[in-house]
């Protein structure tokens, strides 16, 4: 191998690592592999930033728009809840058709948003319903994997392996190219969801009601110890907050000074900082007290302890939101959000002290009191692409607009209409779509801006540059000779099974986009050694790096259940390892057969 086809290998290790790892954000890693191509000479400057103008990328930028612009209109709320009827009475039934629809939408809008829609929508008909949210979130998430495999444009990933392919002067992958072989793969996905994977779910996640499921029947609060108060001077034992309120005193700040599990005849002084631990209407009721106590703002449950113009939320973190690896407190979230902070929740643990200095993660939970005039506010950032959380509220859903949504569905039919027989590229239907929006005031520019992940836009731009490195310096075909060599004896069925199976683990540790910039060079490679035609090849590594369901991390909609739901990382593996082989055996007999490779 040459000195740059070294560097790049280097590259692609250092790149899996940073992705399995989550040190830095996949955008950063993306845009780092890119600056280190450039710097060392494997890629010129005008390379490394081609990815910018790819025609994948900008693609994919304006589906985020049009996906923007469906949800904006409410319509995929109202079909949710005409489900919750048929949940109560035929959870079977109402399962199957509500992944039917999901996929069925995905394939034609940005599933990550669609997921991210319907979270609060899902556990709002579970609980409606009598039914179990845990039985339905995986569920809603695999739906919307498998329908966004069906299309070119139901996931950026499938955008991006064509783009990488018309880079290398491949043409024929349509907007439809890749249907028929997922349309089966999303036949046996529902199937088994319905028979099978439903039953290995977990049950009884949601039973408790919100502010149990964060230990709030027995809230934790701090309360100061006013110059007037009664219990100054007093033993801790003969204070009204034993005597009166029977509160359990956890411990007293004083000054510098912590005093943990005092004694009964520790002495309160004024000023005093006392911690402790009651049911919320004992707190409540020290409200008539201000002279004698200063209390914690706080709401808990149905129980309002600052007045009548604040809600209880749970904030669910993306794994594209900027409060990732930050605090609270860098992120002044009070400020910015209008909440105050009650509680985090990290997987299995629950914190209650020092919130504002906890570093936060995807799928972390920050339970919030919210001022209600906010709400809607949150709820519009909650619709961006690059959401800062999943608001799980109940409360408010945005109104369906009929005559928008008439709209924006008939402008988006007439794209893929256009795009289909190949009257229009799907680039310029797209940009062509997002305009006539505008033109009709269904979107202004300012949220075209908005609606664009560029976080996913500087992910495709770093990992097409890591593609364009490998197919300049002839790693690919240095790759593709192995494959090959190692897997060409047992026919191209198991050449295609072995793209695949590598494909689809690579998705299971870094990002779905990643896998595919740095496999499609390596499938076009190997298609050519064959003499074959590349376009199975390449549906291939479309389909493998978007079926991916044994982790919560291989998929950003994976990750956005993972927490809402309640999950752990054993419950995804339970139920997604028998589907990713079902998958991969599918795909490695269905491919070649269908494109008479065999």
């Amino acid at each position: 191998m040459t000195t740059a086809a070294v560097i790049t290998l280097c590259v692609i290790v250092l790149a899996i690592v940073l992705f399995a790892t989550e040190a830095l954000p996949v955008d950063t890693v993306a845009i780092t592999i890119l600056v280190i191509l450039v710097l060392s000479g494997v890629l010129t400057p005008q390379e490394g930033i081609e990815g910018f103008s790819n025609k994948a990328t900008i693609t994919v930028a304006f589906m985020f728009v049009l996906s923007a612009a469906l949800l904006k209109t409410g319509a995929l709320q109202v079909l949710a809840h005409r489900l919750s009827k048929l949940f109560k009475y035929q959870f079977n039934s109402a399962m199957l058709l509500m992944m039917l629809m999901i996929a069925l939408i995905s394939a034609f809008v940005n599933n990550t948003p669609v997921v991210a829609m319907f979270i609060p929508v899902i556990i709002q008909i579970a609980h409606t319903s009598g039914q179990d949210p845990g039985k339905m979130l995986i569920p809603l998430s695999f739906a919307s994997i498998f329908g966004g495999m069906c299309t070119l444009i139901g996931t950026s990933t499938n955008i991006l392996v064509s783009g990488i392919a018309e880079e290398n002067g491949i043409e024929g992958i349509n907007l439809f190219t890749m249907t028929p072989i997922a349309g089966i793969l999303l036949i046996i996905g529902l199937v088994y969801m319905s028979l099978i994977g439903v039953k290995l779910l977990p049950d009884n996640l949601f039973k408790r009601t919100l502010k149990k499921s964060f230990d709030f029947n027995q809230y934790i609060t701090e309360i100061e110890i006013m110059e007037h108060s009664n219990s100054v001077g007093k033993r801790l034992m003969n204070s009204e907050l034993v005597t009166e309120f029977n509160m359990d005193i956890i411990e007293v700040k004083r000054d510098n000074d912590v005093f943990t599990l005092p004694q009964g005849d520790f002495v309160l002084l004024a000023n005093d900082r006392i911690k402790v631990k009651c049911n919320a209407d004992k707190i409540k009721s020290l409200k008539g007290k201000e002279k004698s106590f200063s209390v914690s703002s706080v709401k808990i449950g149905e129980n309002d302890l600052t007045g009548k113009n604040s809600a209880l939320v749970e904030m669910v973190i993306t794994s594209s939101s900027e409060i990732h690896n930050k605090t609270l407190r860098e992120l002044d979230f009070r400020r910015r959000y209008r909440a105050i902070p009650l509680a985090i929740k990290q997987r299995l643990d629950i914190f209650q002290d020092d919130l504002y200095d906890i570093k936060l993660h995807a799928g972390d939970v920050i339970l919030a009191e919210v001022k209600t005039h906010y709400i809607e506010t949150i709820k519009e950032k909650e619709t961006q692409q690059d959401a800062p959380f999943v608001l799980l509220s109940h409360d408010y859903i945005t109104d369906f607009n009929k005559k928008k949504f008439s709209l924006v569905i008939s402008v988006i039919a007439l794209m893929v209409f256009l795009a289909a027989i190949g009257w229009v590229d799907i680039l310029i239907g797209s940009i062509t779509a997002v305009m006539l929006l505008v033109f009709s005031k269904v979107l202004r520019m300012k949220d075209v801006y908005k609606a664009i992940n560029w976080k996913i836009i500087f992910l495709l731009a770093g990992a097409l540059s890591l593609g364009h490195a490998i197919d300049k310096t002839g790693l690919d075909m240095v790759i593709a000779n192995i494959i090959i060599e190692r897997l060409n004896p047992f026919g191209v069925v198991a050449i295609i099974s072995g793209l695949y199976i590598t494909t689809s683990l690579l998705t299971e540790v870094m990002s779905n986009n990643a896998s595919a910039a740095l496999m499609a060079p390596i499938a076009i490679a190997t298609a050519t050694t064959l003499g074959q035609d590349p376009i199975p090849f390449l549906i291939t590594i479309m389909l493998a790096a978007s079926a991916t369901f044994m982790t919560p991390i291989g998929y950003q909609t994976n990750t956005m259940v993972y927490s809402a739901g309640q999950y752990s990382f054993k419950d995804f593996f339970k139920v997604g390892v028998l589907l990713n082989i079902c998958f991969w055996l599918t795909a490695s007999f269905f491919i070649p057969w269908y494109f008479d490779l065999v």
